[in-house]
């Protein structure tokens, strides 16, 4: 219980700064613009994530927790952050249990006697030895810098709860076996292999462990592609510390395994159902030759492992870069292939050490190989390969110091812990906005036209338009062929009324992607303000086609049939966009109030009536709404209602046009 203590203790002082960071980069669409996760009832809506969110796609229970965060707290963004912490704690709760229980069965580090006075003899007492290690290495683990991406940015979620998973996996498989063999902790590993072969069927207790390791997994599965690797990491470890070989492992657990590599078709499932691909950026028909993203490897997991042992500088969004040739990366070459023929040598002998080292490569591996198109770092991948480093350099530090120095390791292992969470806590200040976020990403990485690009939209969110517009210049021209730049920048520039430089951006971004609906959207709307309606309304139809699900196409799209006066096709465009659930409240508040007043001219004031109630439920303060409902209800003979809503538009608007005079027009009635 003290160890758990200390480790959440540790994961709490290391992110209490980060609780009210806010909402950043795919945040926003996994969360805020979520659809599926408005309600928890039925199941099957918050287990059924949008195809159309790269982050959250083909992730159910990922989905599922965000679901439960918007049911206890809307899009409070300190709900989200407590549960982040919440996973990491428990992770590193679960993690201390596996180490602790490994150095135990595998007696990786030596645990010498220690003389029991009250007896007069000499026993052994606890567990000294791996205890301590295993709470050294669950603390660094949890207080890690590198661990920020996996907790301080929320939609990550996915990369921590799926490691609480992937952990869970690995220990109750852990607690399965040792309640296979009776007390295997008291064993050495040949003990162990020699008790195998005269084992006695599963307890039901053992069983019921293994029946919660697959559980675990399948939970994993449907929460990141990641946990693919635990059915063969479960192996490696019961060849490893358990069984005799492979064949031993899998004729005494044949079940079990069959049951845990079973989770992988769920997998395959959940995988084919979003295309397969991430949207197009991860796979083999993403489009680039594998080997080009394997050389940038080489570079991704030096880094990972340089950050290990001095964490600086962290980066949010590396960015993309190729390998021009192996001669830029020949230092890391050799580093990764030497630590690679190690594990395969580690592994063949069946030690501890290569067993850390297929813990690591075989997590990294799903990221490492499989070709991506935007993403050749990512600190996030790190989240449990670090541990095996971790227990690594730790069992090292312990064999070296000896049982005699243990408080030396320990008082060191606590000033590292120190230091390490004290930049973890300056980690999560540069999360404290958006703004600080993209700025402090663009000095460590200026040539990176994603990082400028969401400095812009950072930046103009915060009102800082002329450092918006520098920013979005910079990033097109560190990459012209940006489409998703010059949209943006487009769409900028028409809110500031530079329409003719906005067209041209947007035509370029057509250009550059012809199935891009937000462009066509724009250009629409942009043409719609230039006069050209006709021209708009191709550009708008084309967007609803790309894009049916979302209600701002159908709604602007609305807008230029009405421009170009063909107001029964807009009425209908104005109702489709009613229907789509995905699209952001005000855009369904700005569709009734244009129903309402398309029904008004049309002189059908009971469907009027419907509209703007609605518009005022969501704007009380909607001064034309009050004004136009007034005017449906003095119409239909409510001249109560009518001199409220009037009186409520004067109240709002003193200048309103014609209100004062409908205003005692509506009185004039109610008194006859």
């Amino acid at each position: 219980m003290f160890a758990l203590l200390v480790i959440g203790g540790a994961a709490f002082l290391a992110y209490a700064n980060s609780l009210h960071g806010p909402f950043v980069f795919d945040d926003e669409s996994s969360i805020t613009t979520n659809p599926t996760i408005r309600k928890l009832w039925p199941l099957t809506e918050p287990l059924s994530p949008p195809l159309t969110n790269v982050t959250a796609q083909g992730r159910p229970i990922l989905n599922l927790s965000l679901a439960v965060n918007y049911a206890l707290g809307g899009v409070a963004v300190e709900g989200y952050h407590a549960v982040n912490l919440l996973i990491h704690a428990l992770a590193g709760m679960v993690l201390f249990g596996v180490v602790r229980r490994t150095l135990r069965v595998g007696r990786v580090v030596p645990n010498p006697p220690v003389r029991d006075a009250s007896a007069g003899d000499e026993r052994r007492v606890g567990d000294n030895a791996p205890y301590l290690v295993a709470l050294a290495v669950a603390v660094l683990w949890v207080v890690h810098p590198l661990q920020t991406e996996s907790v301080t940015y929320v939609i990550q979620r996915a990369e921590s709860l799926m490691g609480l998973f992937y952990l869970l996996t690995v220990y109750c498989f852990v607690r399965g076996v040792q309640g296979e063999s009776g007390s295997p902790a008291r064993e050495s590993r040949e003990e162990m292999r020699a008790v195998a072969a005269t084992v006695p069927p599963l307890t039901r207790r053992a069983t019921g462990w293994l029946v919660l390791a697959v559980g675990a997994c399948a939970l994993g599965m449907a929460t990141k592609e990641v946990m693919a690797t635990v059915p063969l990491m479960v192996l490696f470890y019961d060849r490893t510390f358990v069984a005799a070989s492979f064949a031993d492992a899998l004729r005494r657990r044949w079940a079990f395994y069959a049951a845990l590599f079973g989770t992988w078709v769920l997998l395959g499932w959940l995988v084919l159902q979003g295309g397969g691909n991430r949207g197009g950026s991860v796979g083999f028909g993403a489009g680039i030759e594998p080997w080009a993203y394997w050389l940038t490897q080489f570079k991704a997991v030096a880094t990972y492992l340089r950050l290990t042992f001095w964490p600086a500088p962290l980066v949010f969004e590396y960015g993309t870069f190729w390998v021009n040739g192996a001669g830029d990366i020949v230092i890391e070459a050799l580093l990764v292939l030497g630590l690679l023929v190690v594990t395969i040598r580690g592994l063949w002998r069946r030690t501890a050490l290569g067993f850390a080292g297929a813990w690591f490569f075989g997590i990294l591996a799903p990221t490492s190989l499989a070709p991506g198109t935007t993403q050749m770092i990512v600190e996030h991948r790190m989240y449990l390969p670090l541990a095996a480093v971790l227990a690594v350099a730790m069992v090292g530090v312990y064999r070296r110091v000896g049982e005699r120095r243990r408080d030396a390791m320990c008082a060191g292992s606590a000033a590292v812990a120190l230091l390490w969470g004290g930049m973890t806590i300056g980690r999560n200040a540069d999360y404290r906005t958006d703004v600080a976020l993209w700025s402090d990403t663009v000095a460590k990485r200026p040539a990176n036209p994603l990082a400028h690009f969401m400095l812009a939209g950072a930046l103009e969110r915060a009102g800082e338009v002329p450092r918006a517009l520098e920013s979005y210049a910079e990033a097109l021209r560190l990459k012209p062929d940006f489409s998703v730049g010059h949209e943006n920048y487009g769409a900028l520039l028409l809110k500031l009324g530079r329409r003719a430089e906005a067209i041209t951006h947007f035509e370029e971004a057509l250009r550059l992607q012809p199935a891009f609906p937000d462009a066509h959207m724009n250009l629409g709307n942009a043409l719609v303000a230039e006069g050209r309606a006709g021209d708009a309304v191709r550009h708008l139809v084309e967007a609803v086609r790309l894009a049916p699900e979302f209600a701002e196409m159908h709604y602007n799209l609305a807008n230029a049939l009405s421009a170009a006066g063909r107001t029964a096709e807009a009425v209908a465009a104005y109702e489709a966009a009613l229907k789509r659930p995905a699209g952001s409240a005000a855009v369904h508040t700005a569709a009734h109030l244009r129903l309402g007043n398309a029904h008004a001219m049309a002189g059908r004031p009971a469907e009027v009536v419907s509209h703007y109630e609605a518009v005022l439920r969501a704007q009380p303060d909607n001064a034309e709404a009050h004004h136009n409902l007034g005017s449906a209800c003095l119409e239909l003979g409510r001249f109560a209602e009518a001199v409220s809503h009037y009186e409520a538009t004067l109240r709002l608007a003193p200048d309103f046009p014609n209100a004062r005079a409908h205003l005692e027009v509506a009185r004039g009635r109610l008194r006859r």
